[in-house]
């Protein structure tokens, strides 16, 4: 007999974000993901894979203290606790749609199948090939 304790069932449900202006950010991934946001305040926004599209939703909630994190991590300095990866069938074709929406690539590029990029307000994100 197990002393441990029932492990109850779970789904990931979605994936938070912090921002200096939530509506503004989760606008953008709305764009940039083509899916619309469905809930917005002042200090927090939702977006949702529409229906038929697998995913969890991006939440963004307002941070009066935001800093752009740093990556790679340096001493001291603000770390990326967390990313997204984003599937993609052409990396040149995510890369400017991405761009076009207020994106810039990173400087750094770690790797030759993936393409880092930083979204408006610096959080990293990832496209990489299916």
């Amino acid at each position: 007999m197990s002393d441990a304790p029932r492990r109850p069932t779970m789904a990931l449900t979605s994936v938070t974000v912090g921002a200096p202006d939530a509506p503004a950010l989760a606008g953008f991934y709305g764009r940039l993901l083509d899916w619309p946001v469905v809930a917005e305040e002042a200090d927090w926004a939702q977006v949702r894979p529409p229906d038929g599209v697998a995913g969890p939703t991006v939440n963004v909630e307002h941070e009066a203290h935001w800093r752009a994190p740093v990556w790679p991590s340096e001493p001291g300095a603000q770390h990326a606790t967390m990313h997204l990866d984003i599937r993609v069938d052409d990396l040149d074709v995510a890369e400017a749609w991405a761009t076009s929406l207020g994106a810039r690539r990173d400087a750094v590029q770690p790797q030759p199948d993936v393409v880092v990029m930083r979204d408006p307000v610096g959080h990293p994100f990832c496209f990489f090939l299916d």
